[in-house]
């Protein structure tokens, strides 16, 4: 039996996982929750899954959700302080953490020094902190499994296989619903238009950077701390099918690549059982149904997003942080209609130029990075 935590639970990611808890709910255990504030759908959910403890990242949903489910004995956390007591319950071996945004790096760090697997959903943990989650694992002996699909096929493509021998990470991407339009078909894209992923079931924030390509290059820079390679050896192909997950092409010029339809549950069952592989009643793919498979180099003068994130892991230090922190007030002020798509871009560009570089920062610097990068951007945009 397993046991688990579920940050972000009623997010896209968090509902998916509780899927397959369901499914396999004689070998997999939710012992904890956390969310933000739905309050109705956390009630739903630990009335379904009995957790023993439960967070509410906003104090005032915790309060509510401690009435509506005072009947059950569970124990109601709240803030940052109840996230770092949940991830550290002795109840718990695998911490699944699917929030969304720079409040997973603390939980995640205090995870690991607790012991804990992390099946990692959160991008900016690595993205922003990898120079310290990596070797803290490495230290206190945990897993990071990895629940993207993209990482997840580069994990599965690399079992049983030297690590030294990695020649080339072949990353893939959809290309997102805007694959192929040129910048001034750009300039009037809604974020409706933005919204509508071919391929992917995703919450909006992780689709909207999809379709700007931000969300590759943070991808990225998760590959680089989790596999261990320079950023030169990994490679970004569109692939609009979505088929091929991503792959290893390793020294020997062979290319081990993981294939399926594009559905999340798999990546997450794979990180919950890892080593071992559970049978799923979804949808198998059909290779004659399918018939063909295309991949195309991204345009990287259209869709900035993936090039601004070269240039900022290249420079390190603090300046992922800055990357992530701009695209994440921009595409909060793109989903409000207070800017335009490109602005998108323009808004992480002028961020990373106007950023100090810290060399090695902590946690405490990692966050300073990101507040100082919305002082910034509040002022300048007048927001």
């Amino acid at each position: 039996m397993r046991k688990i935590v579920l940050l972000g639970s009623t997010g896209s990611i968090g509902t998916q996982t509780l899927d397959v808890v369901r499914n396999n709910s004689s070998e997999l255990e939710i012992v904890g929750l956390a969310a933000n504030r739905r309050v109705a759908d956390v009630e739903k959910q630990v009335r379904e899954f009995h957790p023993r403890y439960v967070c509410m990242y906003e104090p005032d949903a915790a309060k509510e959700l401690q009435e509506k489910i005072s009947d059950t004995g569970i124990k109601v956390l709240s803030g940052m302080d109840g996230l770092l007591e949940i991830v550290s319950v002795p109840e718990a071996d695998t911490v699944l953490t699917a929030v969304v945004g720079m409040i997973g790096i603390r939980p995640t760090i205090k995870a690991i020094e607790s012991g804990k697997d992390i099946a990692l959903a959160n991008k900016e943990t690595l993205v922003c902190a990898g120079h310290i989650i990596m070797p803290l694992a490495r230290e206190k002996g945990v897993q990071m499994l990895p629940v993207d699909s993209e990482h997840s096929a580069i994990f599965q493509s690399l079992n049983g296989e030297p690590a030294d021998k990695i020649e080339k990470i072949l990353l893939t991407a959809s290309g997102g619903p805007f694959r192929g339009k040129t910048r001034a078909e750009l300039e009037n894209m809604t974020a409706a238009d933005a919204l509508k992923h071919p391929n992917w079931n995703m919450g909006p924030k992780v689709t909207i950077d999809s379709s700007s390509l931000v969300n590759k290059g943070l991808e990225v820079m998760e590959a680089k701390w989790l596999f261990g390679v320079d950023l030169d050896r990994i490679q970004v192909l569109v692939h609009p099918q979505s088929i091929v997950h991503s792959g290893v092409q390793f020294t020997d010029g062979a290319v081990i690549a993981q294939l399926g339809v594009p559905d999340m549950k798999l990546p997450i069952q794979y990180a919950l059982f890892y080593p071992d592989r559970r049978p799923m009643a979804e949808k198998r793919l059909d290779l004659f149904e399918l018939g063909s498979l295309t991949f195309e180099k991204p345009d990287t003068e259209t869709f900035r997003g993936l090039k601004l994130a070269y240039d900022s892991a290249r420079i390190g230090g603090s300046m992922p942080t800055v990357f992530n922190a701009a695209n994440e007030m921009a595409v909060r002020r793109f989903l409000k209609g207070d800017i335009r798509y490109l602005e998108i871009y323009d808004m992480i560009e002028e961020a990373m130029q106007h950023h100090d570089r810290i060399e090695n920062p902590d946690v405490a610097a990692i966050l300073e990075a990101e507040a100082e990068t919305y002082r910034f951007l509040s002022e300048k945009y007048n927001i």
